[in-house]
């Protein structure tokens, strides 16, 4: 029980730090165009349906945590058939899609702060967000860094200023994941106070376009954007969205299929700013009792062990687990490159402190999803 205590305490420490330190933004103020293009460049060249779904399930953080722990347990399940195994899972329908890929949702876990700054700009800015997937895909496509090929289909929506780039997987049921440095893919940076954000590969230091592993992960995908110029939204396909999730609920799209935030998968982690808190019905801080529930969520999350069926990891498995201790930066500069950087400090170093116990087991960050196969583009 006791170590069961302190692996739950790795999972607390960086979704609680979160919280904590989100207070101390002037959360009042929306995300700048400088800071949104920060933090989508490492995935706004995604297609879009991976894309659209990445940025729902960054809104429910703690849900992150558990799927990337039952997928660094079952590391032989990708694609389709990873997703149709966490069918019955109560997580939402975006979180669990992202099982497919495991290199996706283990870099979403491994940097929670990252993270919730997408969630929340997604659930409170959602038309901002496309303007800057379209800014950054604009910025890519000018540096002939975005085109089509074996990978992917890229075609462009509108003419002149209002030209919109949709980029789809080149076979539907195969879904290519490409990984880039983002000071090279999109050229001169504009914002030097707001380099973008770059968490390269686990081992890997890029310096162009990389594609992954195709997944076989097309019954996966169940949302689409449409970009239409100052009126974009995500759609969902309902069908769809129920053969992923057993659990799905129509009521929280509306009647024209439009996606919108489900607060009920939150799990108590407070919104960035008084608005979205007062429209989900959220106190402003949380307090003790929100605090308990909060803590009773990571309680009744299963450790590695439950979620591999309680067997004993073999020593392959443990090294597998364990690999990947070197943690890289949470937040590669933003608040005029000083405040977020204090931020994250002060979230690792939560994780440092239960990390010191001798029983703590360290998590990895590089697990799942297999290596990069092909080259640079």
């Amino acid at each position: 029980m006791r170590r069961r205590a302190l692996m739950l305490m790795s999972i607390a420490a960086p979704v609680l730090g979160i919280a904590n330190h989100g207070h101390a933004q002037d959360g009042s103020k929306p995300f700048t165009p400088e800071q949104l293009d920060q933090m989508l460049a490492p995935i706004a060249l995604y297609p879009d349906s991976l894309l659209s779904q990445v940025l729902m399930a960054a809104g429910y953080p703690l849900e992150i945590v558990e799927a990337a722990r039952w997928s660094k347990a079952n590391p032989t399940l990708k694609g389709d058939a990873a997703v149709a195994a966490v069918k019955s899972m109560s997580w939402d329908t975006s979180v669990k899609s992202l099982v497919a890929f495991p290199d996706v949702l283990t870099n979403l876990d491994s940097h929670l702060d990252w993270t919730q700054k997408l969630g929340d700009a997604m659930i409170s800015q959602q038309q901002a967000v496309a303007d800057s997937i379209q800014r950054l895909r604009a910025k890519a496509a000018a540096q002939n860094n975005l085109k089509t090929t074996p990978q992917q289909k890229v075609t462009t929506e509108g003419s002149g200023d209002n030209v919109q780039y949709v980029i789809e997987p080149a076979n539907p049921q195969v879904i290519y994941v490409p990984a880039y440095n983002p000071s090279w893919v999109y050229g001169p940076w504009p914002y030097p106070a707001y380099p973008p954000v770059y968490y390269p590969p686990a081992g890997a230091m890029m310096s162009g376009f990389f594609w992954g592993l195709g997944f076989a992960a097309g019954a996966a995908m169940f949302s689409s954007w449409n970009w239409g110029r100052g009126n974009a939204y995500v759609n969902v396909n309902v069908n769809q969205a129920q053969n992923i999730d057993n659990n799905f609920n129509r009521n929280t799209i509306n009647a024209n299929g439009q996606w919108q935030h489900n607060p009920a998968h939150r799990g108590g982690v407070p919104y960035r700013d008084p608005a979205t808190r007062a429209r989900f019905n959220q106190a402003a801080r949380p307090d003790a009792a929100q605090r308990e529930q909060f803590r009773g969520r990571l309680e009744s999350t299963p450790t590695d062990r439950q979620y591999a069926g309680n067997r004993s990891p073999s020593a392959g498995q443990r090294q597998e687990w364990n690999r990947g201790n070197e943690r890289p930066s949470a937040w590669s500069g933003a608040d005029r490159g000083q405040s977020a950087n204090r931020e994250s400090e002060r979230g690792y170093q939560q994780m440092d402190r239960a990390a010191s116990h001798p029983n703590y087991q360290q998590r990895s960050w590089s697990g799942g999803g297999g290596g990069f196969h092909g080259g640079r583009r």
